[in-house]
This record gives C-alpha cells, structure tokens and sequence, in this order.
C-alpha cells in the first residue's frame, strides 16, 4: 500500500487544504527512478505553493533569491515568479493567489526605486506581460496603468543602429538582442489584441520584422542572441532556449492576429530547432538543457511558457502537436521523476537532477512554470 505525505501542508492549508496535495509517492526510492500515476493539476498545486510559501519575502513583499530567505533582488526573475502565481490563480482561483500579486506590485515597485521603469528593456517587458497578464485574471487597473507606462518607455529604445531594433538598454543603444525585441513584440500584439490600437501592431511587426531579418536564420530556425555587443557589428553564437521561446511566442502572437501561415511556420521551424540542436536539447536524454543557476536557470521556463502556447494552439497540425506534446512530457516526467527534492518541491537545474536543501529562484521558476503547463495539458485532455 502506498504512503502519501502532504506537501507544505501548514501553508497549503491557506490555500485549499491538505487533501490536495497527496501527489507524489514517498514510498518511491529517492535514490533512483520510480514511476509513477502523476496528477499535474495536484502537482501543480503543491509546486506553485512551494514558490509562494518558501521563497516569498512577506516583508519585502517580492521573491527571494532563495528558499532559505536571501533577500537578494533582482527585476527581471520577479515577473516570470508573478507568471507563475498567475498560471496558479487562474487554475485554481484561490483568492490568496490574488493577494499575493497584489503585494507583489507594491514590492517590486518599491525595491526597483518605486517604479516599474529600468535602465534595461528586457527587463521591462518581462514584467510589463507579466502585469497585463495579472490585469487580465484580476480588472485591477493599477496593472494596466503600469504597463502603459512600462510601454511607452520601452519604445524609446528602438533606434536606427543595426538597421533597428530596441536596445538591450539604455546606456548601450547600438547592441540589440532577442530578449529585448521579442518579448516587446509579444506585448505589443497583445496590447493589440486587447485594446486595438493600430499602433500597437505595427510596432509588433515592425519589431519582429526586424529580429527576423538581423537575429533568425531562415534555412535552420536557429535564433541568435543578439548583434553588436562588442561593437564589431557581428552576431552572438550564444544559443538560449529563453530566446527560441519568445521567437516563438512573437511568431504566434502574429499570427494570431493576421492568421499569415509564414508566422505560424516560423515558430514551428524555431520549436524544431530547439528540440533538435545539441547544444539547447540534451542528444542522449532529450531534456532541455542545462543553463546554470542565475539569470540561465530561468531561460527554460521561458521557452516553455511559449512552447506551450503553441501546442494547445487549435492550428498546429496534429502531427505536430503530437511530437511537441512527447518531448513537453518526457521533460516534466524526468523534472518530477527525478529532478524534484520531495517532500520540499524544489527543482534543480538540470531536470534529472535534485537539488539539496536549497534552489535559486529563477531555477525553481522554471520548474514550476513546466508543472503549471503540465497541469494546462492534462487539463486540455492533451496527454
């Protein structure tokens, strides 16, 4: 007979009671792989408490750097953590989910010098879709009104240097990079979408156009980083799965507004590279790969947060969805098989992997975004 124990139960109790949480098997062997019935939506909810109850700073009101109370702040990994608390009120409507994103705009605000504004524009965007996601689950407009003021600082960074594009940041307005471009191409559309403002979409094409033509490679869908960092006029070979996520995510977008078949075939191109180059997709186990602790933790979370988009989206042909849908599953199945310390749910780096007693932020963030689309899949009825 199978022994269960109940994750963060104390907390968990705040949010919907400890009968939820009976999702993983501690009778299993920690040592090596025992596999397992796994509910997402249950596992899901213990993971996303997890990153609520152990890495929330109730003083600070934002995200530690850790689960052992490191008060370290950085921006831009606070709003792929509000993402998160997102994805878990929006599943779950637990209204403390709500307060949460409620005290997040106040403590964020309030450590990035009481406002949303930063010398860098990746970083800007990355909350500003955060907070219209947020403004999107609650009508509270003190959302809405900071992203229309994150925006319109975000689209002075475009310039003519390198044929165009919006800078990394500020004080380097000739360097321009995927992450600086894409995700202000994804608000754009969205804010499209939303509100229809003509000028919003222009600015998103005008954007992706742009990234398409200096940091995409047509035959291949390999995404490059960025274009001039030193100066010399040449592009990164850096490859990031975070960048091929938001290529994606921007080709998507797009197409959804214009339903042109190029964006659709765009993001699919990039989402095959992913899953086939060595050096983003492990060759031997077909995880993603490995991208360190840090700002690299976090870059898997982002692909998959767009990668999941465009496998629930209705006109991905089914062979597609298919193969997407088996690489998705055998990645959180080995992140929840054997990358998971239980009972605390933390995450480690590499996704077959357990971390010990303590994980960083961005690394859990992006093991609770995989088992919050994990959650979205089962529920879709996709596996």
């Amino acid at each position: 007979m199978k022994q269960y124990l109940l994750a963060a139960c104390g907390s968990v109790m705040l949010l919907q009671g400890c009968d939820k949480y009976k999702d993983f098997d501690l009778a299993g062997n920690q040592g090596g792989v025992e596999k397992y019935p796994v509910n997402w939506i249950k596992a899901a909810d213990s993971s996303s408490t997890t990153l609520v109850t152990s890495f929330w700073n109730p003083q600070g009101k934002y995200f530690n750097r850790n689960n052992n109370g490191n008060p370290e702040f950085h921006y831009w990994p606070q709003a792929h953590a509000l993402d998160v608390v997102v994805d878990a009120y929006t599943r779950t409507q637990q209204p403390l989910y709500r307060i949460y994103m409620n005290d997040w705009f106040t403590g964020v605000k309030e450590k990035n010098g009481n406002t949303f504004l930063n010398e860098f524009y990746d970083d800007m965007e990355w909350n500003a879709l955060a907070m219209l996601r947020a403004y999107n689950a609650t009508s509270d407009a003190k959302f809405k009104s900071a992203v229309d003021e994150v925006w319109a600082d975000i689209k002075t960074g475009w310039n003519t240097n390198m044929g165009g594009g919006i800078s990394w940041r500020k004080a380097m307005p000739a360097y321009k990079n995927v992450p600086a471009n894409a995700p202000a191409s994804i608000l754009a559309s969205r804010l499209y979408q939303q509100f229809k403002n003509e000028e919003d979409l222009q600015w998103a094409k005008k954007i992706y156009a742009w990234m398409k033509d200096s940091l995409y490679e047509t035959g291949t869908g390999q995404v490059y980083d960025g274009i001039n960092n030193k100066g010399d006029g040449k592009r990164d070979e850096w490859k990031f799965t975070y960048n091929h996520g938001t290529f994606i995510g921007a080709a998507l977008e797009l197409y959804n507004i214009t339903k042109d078949a190029v964006y659709l075939n765009d993001a699919m191109k990039v989402a095959a590279y992913t899953m086939s180059d060595n050096t983003l997709t492990n060759a031997t186990d077909r995880l993603l790969r490995d991208e360190g602790g840090g700002d690299g933790g976090l870059f898997k979370g982002v692909f998959v947060r767009y990668f999941t988009q465009l496998i629930i989206h209705p006109d991905l042909p089914e062979t597609y969805r298919s193969r997407y849908i088996a690489f998705l599953k055998h990645n959180f199945e080995t992140l929840w098989y054997e990358g998971t310390s239980k009972p605390a749910i933390l995450f480690g780096s590499y996704w077959k992997r357990k971390p010990g007693t303590e994980t960083e932020m961005p690394i859990q963030v992006s093991g609770a975004t995989l088992v919050e689309a994990a959650a979205l899949l089962q529920e879709k009825e996709l596996f």
